[in-house]
C-alpha cells in the first residue's frame, strides 16, 4: 500500500509539470518512428498518427485535459516555425528543376487548390452541411495556422478546422504516394506538388523521406498552396455564399 501511495504522489507530481508531458511527445514520436522503421516504412505506420493515438490515449487514461497537455508540448509547437523554414533548404538545392518548371507549378497549384476547396465543401454540403462546418472544412488541405485564420474570417470553427487539416495531412502521408503509383505519376517533381498541395506540412514530411527532389516541390506546394488558398477561398466563398 505504501509503494501504491507513492507511486500515486509521484505521478500526481509529474503530471502536473511540464516537462512531463514534452517528454511524452517526444518519447510518443520516438516510438511510433521506431515502429514505422521496424514496418518496412509502411505508409499506413505513419510516425504523427501513430504519435497521435499515443498521446491521446495517455491523456485520456489520466483524465488530462489539453490545456495542461499543451503547456509541455508548446515548446516541440515553437519549433514549427523554423522546421517550416528549413524546407527552404532542399527547395534551394533543386531550383534549377523548380525555375524549369515554373509555369507547370503555378497550373498544379491553381489547379489543386480549387480542387482541394470545391470538393471539400461539396461533399460537405451534399451531406447537409451548415456554413459553419462548410467553412470550417474549405481550407483543410492548407497548413493549420492559415487554415485557422482563413475559417475564423469565413465564420468557422478555427478548432474544428485544426482537426479536420491534421487528419488530411495524415492520410495525404499515409495513403497519397500509393495513389500516385497507382494512377501512374512517376515523376518525383509532379508527386511531391500533388502531396505538398493535398497534405501540406504532414505529407511534405512524407515526400522528404521518400526523395528529395519530391520533398522540396512538396514544399513549395506548401507554402504557395496556403498562399493561393488565402487569396481564393474569400473570393469563391463570397461568390458562392
Amino acid at each position: 500500500m505504501d509503494n501504491l501511495q507513492t507511486l500515486r504522489q509521484t505521478w500526481v507530481y509529474l503530471s502536473a509539470s511540464p516537462l512531463f508531458h514534452l517528454t511524452l511527445t517526444l518519447v510518443a514520436f520516438q516510438a511510433a518512428s521506431w515502429l514505422f522503421e521496424r514496418g518496412g516504412r509502411n505508409p499506413l505506420l505513419n510516425p504523427v498518427l501513430g504519435a497521435v493515438l499515443i498521446v491521446v490515449a495517455v491523456l485520456l487514461v489520466t483524465g488530462t485535459g489539453y490545456g495542461t497537455y499543451f503547456e509541455g508540448a508548446q515548446f516541440v509547437h515553437f519549433l514549427l516555425g523554423p522546421a517550416t523554414v528549413s524546407l527552404a533548404v532542399p527547395l534551394y538545392r533543386q531550383w534549377d528543376r523548380v525555375r524549369s518548371s515554373a509555369l507547370a507549378v503555378v497550373v498544379s497549384l491553381l489547379c489543386g487548390s480549387l480542387t482541394a476547396i470545391l470538393s471539400a465543401v461539396g461533399v460537405a454540403w451534399l451531406a447537409g452541411g451548415s456554413a459553419g462546418i462548410l467553412a470550417s472544412i474549405a481550407p483543410k488541405s492548407v497548413t493549420a495556422p492559415v487554415a485557422m485564420a482563413i475559417a475564423e474570417t469565413l465564420g468557422g470553427v478555427p478548432s474544428l478546422t485544426a482537426v479536420l487539416v491534421i487528419v488530411t495531412g495524415i492520410l495525404g502521408a499515409m495513403i497519397g504516394p500509393r495513389v500516385l503509383t497507382l494512377v501512374g505519376v512517376r515523376d518525383w517533381r509532379a508527386r511531391g506538388l500533388a502531396i505538398g498541395t493535398a497534405s501540406h506540412g504532414i505529407g511534405t514530411a512524407r515526400a522528404l523521406q521518400v526523395n528529395e527532389t519530391a520533398g522540396a516541390f512538396a514544399g513549395l506546394a506548401m507554402g504557395l498552396n496556403a498562399l493561393a488558398t488565402a487569396l481564393l477561398l474569400p473570393i469563391l466563398w463570397g461568390l458562392l455564399f
